[in-house]
């Protein structure tokens, strides 16, 4: 039997998984992004624990931190000023193909963009969600409505454009997902001069 430190090397999340057939699930397709924007591994300046999240605003960047000092680094998409929202969060549920619904703030903001879709959208690859979703949590609060979630536009990424959410390609968060257990400490730092 694996213990949780060994689950977590070998990239396998201790969430539950939605269970569902491997053929029922849509094949995720590999999205054309710059090569600068694909994840790699990385050593960081500074020692931070392995097993969370700690992304970094100025620089559209999210990392997965491993032992030694080792990372893996992902080009996200961030939130737009005024919208993005620094703190310390932790991972309350992991979905895969999650319905999206705008929340009253976003329909509030933007109705011709949002009410139309009141109701809700059906998961699917081009739903705002994309392929995987992180729900992001904080004591005494539980869901923050902040996700770090899929995309299938590659143009988003290394850019302020979202809701407050942090967003990937969806081939790139199906990775991450797979890495992150629930539970997992996230940290979304602020943005310099803030």
């Amino acid at each position: 039997m694996m213990n949780r430190r060994q689950l977590l090397q070998t990239g396998l999340a201790m969430g539950a998984l939605a269970a569902s057939p491997l053929s029922a699930a849509p094949k995720i397709p590999k999205y054309d992004v710059p090569e600068k924007y694909l994840p790699r591994y990385v050593t960081l300046r500074v020692d931070l624990p392995a097993y969370q999240i700690h992304l970094l605003p100025d620089e559209f960047a999210l990392y997965w931190t491993l032992p030694d000092r080792k990372a893996i680094r992902y080009t996200c998409g961030i939130g737009r000023p005024g919208l993005y929202e620094p703190g310390e969060y932790y991972v309350g549920a992991k979905k895969e193909f999650p319905s999206w619904t705008p929340t009253p703030e976003m329909i509030e903001r933007d109705p011709a963009s949002y009410a139309k879709y009141k109701d809700g959208l059906e998961g699917s690859l081009s739903n705002p969600l994309g392929a995987r979703a992180l729900y992001l949590f904080q004591p005494g609060r539980g869901d923050t409505f902040l996700r770090i979630h899929g995309t299938d536009k590659p143009n988003t990424i290394g850019r302020a454009v979202s809701n407050g959410c942090a967003r990937l390609v969806n081939d790139q968060i199906a990775d991450l997902y797979e890495r992150v257990p629930l539970e997992t400490r996230v940290k979304l730092y602020h943005k310099m001069g803030t």
